[in-house]
């Protein structure tokens, strides 16, 4: 499918469609599988449609059009209901949801000036306040029960008022930590007077929090703070600040007791959020405060990184709802800070040793500037007296040129001499530049040797390949390890000792929580018929290609290679290449052995003109026939090079290629040349296996009507790219029974938008009136021309939300999957169940025995299949943790789902069992995999979408003149992406 670029409306219709239960008959329920581990289940052979066959196009495509319609050239076709059953004996009787009939929407389409979104009238909530989330139907029964560990902690109720402060600081702070040195005086001066003795907690904001009123509704207070930085040799100067407390609201405890015990639907987040801050403000005080987390060099010894760069330990603390009650979430954490050393130490280690004992050179410059750019540094040469500054910048000029005005007459001075006056300090590297502190208009410069960096500053660029490995090696730890570090933290933290935890009536537990959970049974997969082995049944999480036969092998007759690494030898580089070719054979792909052209040798700084060499020499040699793959021989560290090729065999040349790293050419490792195959083979458009039930037509709520599952995501720029474009990407299976084949979309949005702009649009075209599109309208149509049927149920996995967003995504995303399907024909509106995926959180799940190996895989992690639904999920909403995969290093992280919205009436045991079974369909590996195939895959294309962000560009440019997508490019403000080339979207060319 193309790529989509976005465009932004500037109409917004939050319109959704109510949880009702349709008006069809139940589903009958199907036949266990059997999961003994004995043998597969009993398939029913009747009926059933060969793997290598495509499904037949129904026979009215193409009869009927709307009235008055034009045919569209965007090749859509009419969403008509299939003829075609599902193909096994044993299917279900009904092809419809069950439950009682839901009124279908009209559409219209309203002309107006902008020409804008076609609106859909369907008369359901339009905003937050009117829409709640699905609820819990029930708890999962399904798999063998277990007892895990889980690091929450249970934080008992407090039984006081809590009360909110609204703070008036003037003048006007914007530094949190003065606005705490501020109250914290103010509570020094008058908690046994004016404060009445109590101990109040502050956001370092505008609010302060009471365990009980203050004596006052209304209070004016005079704090005098004295700089302890200022000053050379006479008095420090003193500060005086006006502080105004104003009482706002008494947060309601009693709400919030309701919303715990589940007999309210809506959570109480003032209260919630008095706590969590009640109890991080000790913790405020102790560390170095990041976020939720907290950090400091003394819990764990920092690890160096690189480049000044250093580890360091700390732990993540959050007080969230669940079934048990309020719980603390502790995990542990870990991040890099730049090393408080003297900045010439610094600039010595980033650039080399012999680095500051030469000029700089312009590079070295740009890289000095960058790496301290808004850096804190503290003066070194005033003796006591340690003012601290923030960098802004370097010095063209070398320290021994600089000059500056040291009066009105404008008399200048050097800042050797300046400083060898003022202070006796003599500079010794006057070769060097300068450190440029303040702003531009009074700009300060400072010696690099008379700075030291300040302890205690988080790093916010990017960290390059070397720092990531050693920050990872820093991090990970097994399970046993890190709980133990876990429980540690909380004994250090002594809760029960906390004045502010003490003040405020909060008791919290030692001990992590005891919760049941169930080990869901993997699936039997299916593998060819000609293979030893026609099924296979994964134990711990994986399994292996060893005597199967992918169940739909593709054919590559045409493929060419060039080697881009310079220590390959042409004879090596051919042998890697047979041996691929034989393991791709093996694995029942039919693969011609001999290349197209012979093996190209190519510098890595000509991939341009080496891809269209070869890309031209293989046309002319096949006479018009097209080059199915292009396997790439790259060097291990290859810069832009891989993203380079793919942007131009995707988006210019239409190539399917393979990239292939040099360490690995040199091993041929079978593991390995058997996962490139599983590559290969998806990226042809072949399927590698299938869950059996699938083509038995026994998953519930996928078999038995036509089901089409969306995963989609948006990944976002790095710190410190403020105008880059966020990435969203759609996928969407298309294929059915199997559910295992997938198309994807992407496109460029505003920087940091998290809601996908482009999954239904509509805009005026000349000829055509009002034309719809979007990436879900799109996949919904290949779907179509894939299958011969239109989808009638839709499951929507969505990555990359966190639980502030969860109302505005939802709505808005909806609303855009109900006009795609209403624009298609009039009143289809299948049911839609819409799940978030979240992998980002810290819950973490452990053994309850760690002695007990049969409760754990080989890394001491929980065994895949692992669910949790009770006591640490929410008190009311549809949601759990399932940990799917097996543990290779370190601890495991289970996937957090949260069915935001369900139409089609999922069980707790149907939507577990479903998620866990399509995360052994993952086509790269013969692993289950920790994330649900469709939410990874949306990852993986918007992560391949970035490379394709031409770098000669500005990113937030409008697209240049002449360009068919100037119009959409034009109106967001975000240049959009090239368009994917035919061939090459029609197949899972992101794997």
């Amino acid at each position: 499918m193309p790529i989509r670029q976005m465009k932004e409306s500037s109409e917004q219709h939050f319109v959704i469609k109510p949880q009702c239960q349709s008006s069809m008959n139940p589903v009958q329920k199907n036949p266990k599988t059997a999961q003994n581990g004995k043998g597969p289940p009993a398939q029913e052979t009747q009926n059933t449609k060969p793997y290598n066959q495509s499904s037949p196009p129904s026979r009215n495509r193409g009869r009927r059009r709307g009235r008055g319609g034009r045919k569209s050239d965007q090749g859509d076709t009419l969403m008509r209901p299939s003829s075609r059953p599902c193909t096994a004996a044993n299917k279900p009787v009904s092809a419809e949801p069950a439950g009682p009939v839901e009124s279908t929407p009209t559409s219209s389409c309203a002309k107006n000036g902008n020409n804008k979104l076609c609106k859909v009238d369907m008369g359901f909530p339009s905003s937050s306040k009117s829409l709640s989330f699905a609820p819990r139907p029930g708890f999962g029964q399904l798999g063998t029960k277990c007892m895990v560990k889980a690091n929450h902690f249970f934080a008992e109720l407090p039984d006081k008022d809590l009360n909110q402060y609204d703070v008036t600081v003037t003048p006007e702070v914007a530094s949190k930590n003065v606005n705490r040195a501020i109250m914290a005086e103010l509570v020094k001066l008058y908690k046994e007077s004016d404060l009445g003795m109590r101990l109040p907690a502050f956001d370092g904001r505008k609010s302060l929090y009471t365990a009980g009123e203050l004596p006052f509704a209304w209070k004016e207070f005079t704090i005098k703070l004295i700089d302890e930085e200022d000053g050379v040799n006479g008095p420090k100067r003193e500060r005086e600040y006006k502080v105004v407390l104003k009482f706002v609201a008494r947060a309601n405890l009693h709400h919030l007791g309701q919303f715990l015990a589940g007999k309210r639907a809506d959570g109480p987040q003032e209260a919630l959020q008095i706590l969590d801050i009640v109890l991080r403000e000790l913790s405020v005080k102790r560390y170095c405060p990041v976020g939720r987390s907290f950090f400091s060099p003394v819990i764990r010894r920092p690890q160096r990184l690189g480049d000044g760069l250093e580890a360091w330990c700390g732990f993540y603390q959050s007080i969230r709802p669940t079934q048990m009650g309020l719980s603390l979430n502790i995990d542990m954490a870990s991040a890099a800070f730049i090393e408080a050393l003297p900045v010439i130490e610094f600039v010595a280690q980033l650039l080399g040793k012999d680095a500051i004992s030469r000029p700089l050179s312009d590079s070295d410059r740009v890289k000095i500037k960058k790496a301290l750019r808004g850096v804190k540094v503290e003066v070194t040469h005033r003796g006591s007296v340690r003012r601290k500054y923030r960098v802004s910048g370097l010095t063209t000029q070398p320290t021994r040129e600089l000059v500056f005005p040291v009066d009105d007459n404008s008399t200048m001075k050097s800042v050797v001499e300046y400083f060898q006056e003022m202070y006796g300090f003599k500079i010794q590297y006057t070769h060097l530049p300068c450190l440029q502190v303040g702003n531009q208009k009074k700009a300060n410069y400072l010696p690099m040797e008379a700075c030291k960096i300040v302890e205690g500053q988080r790093y916010t660029k990017r960290l390059s390949e070397k720092q990531i490995t050693a920050l990872l090696k820093f991090t990970c730890q097994r399970p046993r390890e890190r709980e133990n570090d876990i429980l540690q933290t909380v004994q250090q933290n002594a809760y029960d000792q906390d004045p502010y935890a003490k003040e405020f009536g909060i008791k919290i537990s030692e001990n992590l929580a005891s919760v049941e959970a169930r080990v869901l049974p993997a699936p039997w997969l299916k593998y060819h018929e000609n293979g030893k082995e026609k099924d296979c049944l994964p134990q711990v999480g994986q399994w292996n290609m060893m005597n199967k036969k992918m169940i739909n092998g593709m054919t590559v007759s045409r493929w060419a290679c060039i080697n881009f690494s310079r220590s390959v030898q042409e004879s090596v580089a051919r042998g890697f290449c047979n041996e691929l070719a034989q393991m791709c054979q093996v694995s029942g792909m039919e693969f011609n052995s001999e290349p197209v052209i012979p093996i190209y040798c190519a510098r890595p700084d000509q991939v341009e003109k080496a891809l269209k060499h070869v890309y031209h020499a293989c046309m002319n040699r096949l006479r018009g026939k097209e080059l199915e793959l292009l396997l790439a021989i790259l060097p291990d560290n290859n810069g832009s090079l891989y993203g380079d090729l793919k942007r131009i065999c995707e988006t210019e040349l239409g190539l399917i290629s393979q990239c292939c790293l040099t360490k690995h050419v040199f091993k041929i490792s079978k593991q390995y040349l058997a996962n490139v195959s599983l590559k290969i083979n998806v990226k042809m458009g072949g399927r590698n296996t299938v869950l059996l039930d699938a083509i038995s037509c026994r998953i519930p709520l996928v078999s038995d009507i036509p089901t089409i599952i969306f995963g989609a995501d948006v990944t976002h720029p790095e710190n410190g790219e403020d105008s880059s474009p966020s990435i969203a990407a759609v996928v969407a299976s298309q294929d059915w029974p199997e559910v295992t084949k997938y198309a994807g979309l992407v496109c460029a949005q505003a920087h940091r938008q998290e809601l996908i702009q482009d999954l239904y649009k509509t805009w005026h075209d000349p000829a055509r009136g009002t034309v719809s599109g979007g990436m879900i309208r799109d996949l919904l149509v290949s779907f179509r021309k894939a299958t011969g049927q239109k989808p009638q149920r839709i499951i929507f996995y969505r990555d990359g939300v966190s639980e502030g967003q969860f109302y505005q995504v939802l709505l808005f995303e909806l609303d855009a999957i109900r006009k795609a399907c209403a624009s298609l024909e009039p009143n289809y509106q299948p049911p839609v169940t819409f799940i978030v995926v979240q992998k980002r959180h810290h819950t973490r799940l452990f053994a309850n025995n760690h002695r007990d190996r049969s409760s754990m895989d080989k890394s001491g992690n929980i065994l895949p299949g692992t669910v949790v639904d009770t006591k640490i999920c929410h008190p009311t909403e549809f949601d759990f943790y399932l940990c799917s995969h097996a543990g290779i290093q370190g601890t495991s992280r289970p996937a957090h789902y949260h069915v935001l919205w369900d139409e089609n009436n999922f069980t707790a045991d149907g939507i577990q069992s479903l998620t866990n079974n399509l995360c052994y369909t993952y086509a790269r590996c013969t692993r289950s995999v920790s994330v649900v195939p469709p939410a990874y895959y949306a990852h993986l294309a918007a992560f391949r979408a970035r490379f394709y962000m031409e770098p000669d560009l500005q990113e937030n440019g409008c697209a240049a003149a002449g360009r068919k997508s100037s119009r959409a490019a034009g109106e967001s403000g975000v240049r959009p992406l090239p368009a994917l080339k035919e061939n090459v979207k029609r197949v899972m060319f992101y794997c």
